[in-house]
């Protein structure tokens, strides 16, 4: 008996040893993709590529991709909009391949490494070559929201639903980190170009490249350290068809879950809301309240740094409160955060850097408890298709907001009334979520429910 209890605790502590390895190789893609999203899509790449659209316009502005005359200052924009439509065909038919097929890690690769090649490429945008700059960042957005999908999908599989919400938290945290570390790394080269013997424009392309290097790099870690499962795919499943087709047939699969879909619901309007803040704040900033570039760029950094924290804090509350409530509190303090940025007084980067730190406290913690609560509402078997149908609630819809932020300048002539009509999203989210009755949900799906939830 005795030797039979000493085996079994050795066993246990075995397991125990082998997921927390497991996990702390997960939270290694988030240090390894999240550079992309901070250094090239936050700061450099938008400003560097409508640069070299400029350079490659007609007298009257136009660059003509494909023969389509398309305003040089807007080409960044249209582009990340048609990365944004290829996504929401890929990722369905990436989730529902990896469900079926088991072999989560050579997609999450593919993605991965396709990503940060075409990351690594951008250094390659000198002069004019708009259309290679467009290319390179619908291939890399799209390789990022097909790998999220992937990885995103891991999670339930090696968290049990109490250390969920901790483990979601590092991730996202080990993410804002490491977008912390190598921003600083980039603007003191971004900066201090001359000293390097470098002009600006090659200061950027390094910038760039060396975002995808640290991609590929830190993507080794988790594809060694996470295990592939061979799980049975949960009935009622429907083939891989085309991309319209897959994602037809997840949706209406999803339906058997209207509870699930109810959550989704919520999180697509106030994650809406909180991506339209993450885009719109610096024009806010440079338009609105006259700020400087340098006090902008000193903002960002604050919000990464803040979000690690945050991150990490939020994860603590929900142990002790669980997460939805920590989420509907979360969701108050972005209403009381973004109704204060409408008094902000103009010429004040002091004020500015003030919503930063209540944006900063919050933003991680909101995404990072977001995405635990929904991984207690999926279907065994079916991980990586609903969180497809997640990823593309986070990336496909997230028009919505700045189109309502820029109709509302459009109507009023003030960022200011613009950046205040996003409370909606914050206030209308908080009662969708309030709603959902999430233990509920999570017996519906059939999962175990945590104690805290």
């Amino acid at each position: 008996m005795g030797t039979d209890t000493a085996q079994g605790t050795a066993t246990g502590a075995t397991a125990l040893a082998d997921r927390k390895r497991e996990q702390r190789g997960w939270y290694f893609y988030d240090w390894a993709c999240s550079v992309y999203s901070t250094s090239v899509l936050t700061v450099f790449l938008g400003p560097y590529l409508t640069s070299v659209a400029k350079a490659a316009a007609d007298a009257d502005g136009y660059v003509h991709p494909l023969g389509i005359p398309v305003r040089a200052g807007s080409f960044f924009a249209y582009t990340v909009s048609l990365s944004v439509i290829v996504a929401i065909f890929v990722m369905p038919l990436a989730g529902a391949a990896a469900d079926r097929s088991g072999r989560k890690k050579p997609l999450l690769a593919l993605s991965a490494y396709t990503g940060a090649a075409a990351t690594t490429a951008m250094f390659f945008l000198g002069g004019d070559r708009y259309l290679l700059g467009g290319l390179l960042l619908v291939v890399a957005n799209a390789a990022l929201a097909v790998s999220m999908v992937l990885y995103n999908s891991f999670l339930p599989q090696i968290a049990p639903p109490e250390e969920r919400d901790a483990v979601s938290s590092r991730g996202w945290a080990f993410g804002y980190a490491a977008g912390s570390l190598v921003l600083v790394v980039n603007l003191v080269l971004y900066l201090a170009h001359d000293s390097f013997g470098l002009t600006e424009s090659t200061a950027v392309r390094i910038c760039l490249a060396s975002a995808g290097l640290w991609w590929g790099a830190f993507t080794l870690i988790p594809l060694r350290r996470l295990r592939e499962r061979r799980s049975v795919p949960a009935q009622g499943g429907a083939r891989t068809g085309t991309g319209l087709r897959q994602l037809v047939a997840t949706l209406k699969d999803m339906r058997r879950h209207p509870l699930t879909l109810s959550f989704l619901l919520a999180y697509l309007v106030y994650n809406d809301g909180v991506q339209t803040v993450i885009s719109q704040a610096s024009v806010y900033g440079s338009e609105e309240l006259r700020l400087d570039q340098a006090s902008l760029i000193t903002a960002v950094l604050l919000v990464q740094v803040l979000a690690v924290a945050g991150a990490l804090g939020m994860g603590r509350l929900a142990r002790a409160y669980g997460a939805k409530r920590t989420i509907l509190g979360s969701l108050v303090a972005w209403t009381v955060t973004i109704g204060a940025g409408y008094f902000l007084p103009k010429d004040s980067p002091g004020w500015f850097y003030a919503l930063a730190v209540g944006i900063g406290l919050v933003l991680g913690g909101t995404q990072a408890l977001s995405r635990s609560l929904f991984s207690h509402l999926v279907p065994a078997g079916k991980e990586a298709e609903y969180f497809s149908a997640y990823e593309m609630s986070d990336r496909g819809m997230s028009w919505v907001g700045p189109l309502v932020f820029g109709l509302a300048f459009q109507l009023t002539g003030s960022y200011r009334d613009a950046i205040v009509s996003l409370v909606a999203f914050f206030l209308i989210g908080f009662v969708l979520l309030a709603r959902v009755p999430v233990r509920q949900a999570i017996r519906d799906a059939g999962n175990p429910v945590p104690t805290r939830i």
